[in-house]
């Protein structure tokens, strides 16, 4: 069981000077893994490529790439680049998507994004296992008329799909190695996600999947306060079917419902619920969002949880 945290320095005057600080003394507090969200922003490969550099000893990951506006090709140099700076601590995670930000920012229409998802992980794994793919799909193409392989990155990149629902689990076992499930409590870990993903990779004769749970949370004395800035931000979330259906499924009505939020001892019991629940890992976001010194309070414990 290890932990890790969610790093989002978007406000910084530097964002990359200000994310390598953060990593420095998530480390020190002996967090294990740092993980970069992706958006229209920051190139979340190259951001963990720098930390896992300046930063030894410190897994890093992608948290995560959506699949539509991207190629398998481009996201596999992306991945075995950070994969060989980093001297094997990368690990890349996948996403369906939303379709406000596909079709609002790409201008591509969002359709059959499972379908999309199951092509873009099977060209992946050709490219990342093997640095070549002649695969031919309905929606995705991806030859390699070139070798496509990075040295320094010949032991692949760990896969990892941000699922929930019933499908992409299914994906996600069956073609990846585990999964990132968000705003996912312990109740819809337990009763749901795991046993679907868990099946999917035993059905495909693969290894029992990483279940790498994505906790928004922080230790704070100042809680109303706090959760009613959490309800704030996170209300976005609640307008898409996929996540508003998780947040039901573990007890929720809205998704700050399931987010973490009290005294160092409520962070500790929550982690150990998620272990209870079939996480393998346990990495916080948000920790923010009530200032440094919190966000401090929070890195410790999590740090001293970690296995």
């Amino acid at each position: 069981m290890t932990t890790g945290v969610a790093l989002h320095a978007i406000d910084a005057d530097n964002q990359i000077d200000a994310t390598v600080r953060l990593a420095h003394e998530a480390s020190a507090a002996g967090l294990r893994s740092a993980w970069f969200g992706q958006t229209f922003g920051a190139d979340s490969p190259q951001l963990a490529a720098i930390v896992g550099r300046e930063v030894p000893g410190l897994q890093v990951g992608t948290s995560a790439i959506p699949v539509f506006g991207r190629h398998p090709l481009v996201v596999s140099s992306q991945a075995q680049t950070a994969q060989a700076a980093t001297h094997g601590r990368y690990h890349l995670g996948l996403a369906l998507g939303t379709k406000l930000l596909t079709e609002g920012g790409f201008g591509i229409p969002f359709e059959r994004p499972v379908a999309r998802l199951r092509e873009f992980l099977t060209a992946l794994r050709q490219l990342t296992e093997t640095g070549t793919a002649d695969f031919h799909g309905e929606l995705l193409t991806a030859h390699t008329p070139v070798p496509a392989r990075v040295p320094g990155a010949e032991a692949g990149v760990p896969l990892l799909v941000a699922a929930m629902g019933p499908q992409a689990l299914r994906a996600g076992g069956e073609l990846a190695d585990g999964i990132l499930p968000y705003l996912a409590g312990p109740r819809a870990l337990a009763e749901h996600i795991v046993p679907a993903v868990t099946a999917a990779a035993q059905a495909a004769g693969r290894p029992a999947p990483r279940i790498v749970a994505l906790v928004h949370g922080v230790v704070t004395d100042d809680i109303d306060a706090v959760r009613e800035k959490v309800t704030e931000q996170l209300a976005f979330y609640e307008q898409i079917p996929s996540y508003a259906r998780v947040i039901e499924l573990s007890g929720g009505r809205r998704a700050a419902d399931v987010a973490v939020i009290g005294d160092e001892k409520r962070i500790a019991d929550e982690v150990r619920r998620y272990r209870d629940a079939g996480a393998t890992e346990v990495v916080f976001s948000g920790t923010e969002v009530a200032g440094d010194a919190d966000r401090r309070r929070t890195w410790d414990v999590l740090g001293a949880l970690a296995g």
